[in-house]
């Protein structure tokens, strides 16, 4: 009987790994592509003649800019550049507000828990449990009497209120994820609270802070039920804009399709800028 008996090749278990490497990028280019397919053809639709939009699907015609002249110039109770505004310092300064509240929650409830933080957490979260649907009679009763309705003032803290538990959980998470040797370490330096926090933590969960104000920046943008039941003409924000976009008078595709590719451009932007630094801050905490 042989001492030593030879190893199996490696080459065949490699090639099959690279088959199913293979077959997982392409059915995730195809997943990426059908939900990349509405978005496509709503452009396609926004640089259409309203004849070409309504007709059978076409993907060669002549381009133009008249529908997006259309919605930007029109005259009507709402303006792309009034609601636009509205919606830009709305958004800003929510996300302001939330992550000033949220980022010394979670360093509490993660670096220095108290007793019952589990507690707290589902606190935070049960806020979001009742349909804002059966709030709204309320908020807006509070708005009236507070004189806050057609303001930006009223979205400002709805926003607020509406992302904050989200960031505090999120945050928590990523605050959790840093090690405690190097907060000892600034201690054991004679570093302060607040040098803990700007010279050591914020550095590192820098990417999960991008996330977590890039999703606050999306559900304020988009949110339209607030918006349109508490500013409907006075401070209206982007998707009250869009939703004036519609005709009665007939089908205006193109139009209505120019007008949501200029809704949500800023949006895309902003997360093609932040996009590498929310893609390692939804990642943290996902490898150990």
């Amino acid at each position: 009987m042989a001492l030593f008996t030879r190893a199996p090749k490696a080459e065949p278990i490699l090639g099959q790994n690279r088959v199913v490497a293979h077959i997982l990028a392409f059915l995730t280019w195809i997943i990426g592509l059908v939900f990349f397919f509405p978005l496509f053809w709503l452009t396609l639709n926004g640089f259409k003649e309203e004849s070409v939009a309504n007709a059978s699907p076409v993907l060669i015609f002549d381009p133009t800019l008249d529908r997006f002249t259309d919605v930007t110039e029109a005259t009507n109770l709402l303006s792309f550049g009034e609601a636009f505004a509205n919606s830009f310092w709305t958004v800003v300064i929510s996300t302001l507000f939330v992550m000033l509240l949220a980022v010394p929650a979670a360093y509490a409830l993660a670096i220095r828990p108290m007793r019952m933080w589990r507690d707290v957490l589902f606190f935070f979260i049960s806020t979001k449990f009742l349909p804002i649907v059966g709030a709204i009679m309320p908020i807006w009763i509070i708005a009236r009497d507070l004189d806050l309705l057609g303001t930006r003032t009223v979205l400002i803290v709805l926003y607020t209120g509406m992302n904050l538990p989200l960031a505090v959980w999120m945050l928590r998470s990523f605050f959790a994820e840093v090690p405690k040797e190097l907060i000892e370490a600034a201690q054991i330096d004679g570093c302060s609270l607040m040098g803990q926090i700007r010279q050591v933590i914020l550095p590192i969960v820098a990417p999960g802070l991008a996330a977590t104000a890039l999703l606050c920046v999306i559900f304020a943008w988009n949110e339209f039920f607030l918006a349109v039941q508490l500013n409907p003409t006075g401070a209206s924000t982007i998707p009250v804009w869009v939703n004036s976009q519609q005709k009665f008078q007939g089908q205006f595709l193109a139009q209505l399709s120019a007008a949501s590719v200029l809704a949500t451009f800023p949006v895309v932007i902003a997360g093609w800028i932040a996009q590498k630094r929310m893609i390692r801050g939804l990642a943290m905490g996902a490898i150990k």
